[in-house]
């Protein structure tokens, strides 16, 4: 009688894996936000400045061109819980901000009317 001849089966031949890319590294914290920006509110837009100089326990801030009069008072600024708190002279809270992909929204304390900072 004829055998049945059992074959081996192909062999598997594996596809090289690629591992998917790492998610973009989106930057939080203080050094990320250190630099100048361009303000925008109802009132237009104008320049802030967010330094690393420490003045007490913040950091210095700097303003040009602000139509917005709490704006424009801007002197210190912080990062804490992620969000940015930007200062008046005196400690007072003029705005908070969160980041938002490459800029940072937020609103105007005493106003609550939105803030937007961009690069």
């Amino acid at each position: 009688g004829a055998g049945i001849v059992a074959s081996a089966p192909p062999p598997v031949v594996a596809e090289p894996v690629t591992p998917p890319a790492p998610p973009p590294v989106v930057a939080t914290g203080r050094s990320s936000v250190v630099g100048g920006w361009t303000a925008t509110d109802a009132n237009g837009s104008c320049r802030v400045s967010l330094t690393s100089s420490p003045t007490l326990d913040l950091y210095r801030a700097t303003t040009s061109g602000c139509a917005n009069k709490d704006l424009a008072k801007v002197s210190a600024w912080d990062f804490r819980d992620g969000e940015v708190y930007l200062y008046q002279s005196g400690g007072t809270v003029a705005a908070r901000l969160k980041q938002a992909g490459g800029s940072l929204d937020g609103a105007l304390s005493k106003s609550g009317a939105s803030l937007s900072l961009a690069r």
